[in-house]
């Protein structure tokens, strides 16, 4: 049996959905035994409504990484998102558990090279050059706990709202990484030694850093259609135990 499919909006021509951490978006190399997709999830849910049964998805978000994910019901649909996330009009928000004080403003331009990942991206072409990517920062809190890490007797964290103006991949772990606040549970651009931490004493199962955000003009309306994501019971725990209240 497929687990439910989390629904926040839904119209005739597009649904917005809750992916959580863990979950692919498509069969890939990564985990080929794997079944349990948001795509599949989301064919399941559709299955009869829209055209030749298929599933546009019209942007990703990590493996690990949970939150908003647009779905357009058509082709046409599919093809209009598609040219606002080329032209960099979607609006994207993101919050994420970070080591370190964050600045409470911090715009980053650093362009990233594409790291094409052994398994899952086995055949894609590399990139030739680096490519320009832009994250806006805004430290939304921070503490410091007595949980020593390392040579430090104590752990200081940020909770940061990401705002990212490119779609680079692994982009604001990559931007986080540089300047050295890398997000909690991230087994690929973060601290070992702060993951073993957050996992033990902080309840940090997954990666922390959640879509929370989604704007965009709608491809039939034309209005600008602005989505929220619920505040998820994990991350609930995770804010209280920081004492982010």
């Amino acid at each position: 049996m497929i687990p439910e499919l989390e629904v926040i909006f839904e119209d005739e021509w597009l649904l917005v959905v809750d992916k959580p951490p863990g979950l692919l978006m498509h069969p890939s190399w990564l985990d080929r035994h794997e079944s349990d997709t948001l795509a599949r999830r989301v064919k399941t849910y559709l299955a009869g409504q829209n055209e030749f049964g298929k599933v546009h998805t019209v942007h990703r978000l990590d493996r690990p990484t949970s939150g908003l994910v647009i779905i357009a019901k058509t082709d046409a649909v599919a093809r209009h998102l598609a040219e606002q996330f080329r032209a960099q009009s979607v609006q994207k928000t993101y919050w994420a558990i970070c080591r370190g004080f964050v600045p409470e403003q911090l715009a980053v331009d650093y362009a990233l090279t594409e790291q094409l990942d052994k398994i899952g991206d086995k055949f894609a072409t590399k990139a030739p050059q680096a490519q320009s990517a832009q994250t806006d920062f805004r430290r939304q809190g921070c503490a410091e706990l007595a949980l020593p890490v390392s040579r430090y007797a104590q752990s200081r964290y940020s909770w940061v709202v990401c705002s990212p103006h490119t779609g680079r991949k692994h982009q604001i772990r990559r931007h986080l990484k540089h300047i050295r606040h890398p997000i909690l549970g991230d087994t690929k651009h973060g601290c070992r030694h702060h993951n073993k931490v957050a996992l033990a004493e902080l309840g940090v199962t997954s990666l922390a850093l959640r879509a929370v955000s989604i704007g965009f003009q709608h491809p039939v309306t034309d209005r600008w259609l602005e989505v929220q994501a619920p505040l998820t019971e994990l991350w609930r725990q995770w804010l209280v135990r920081f004492g982010w209240r």
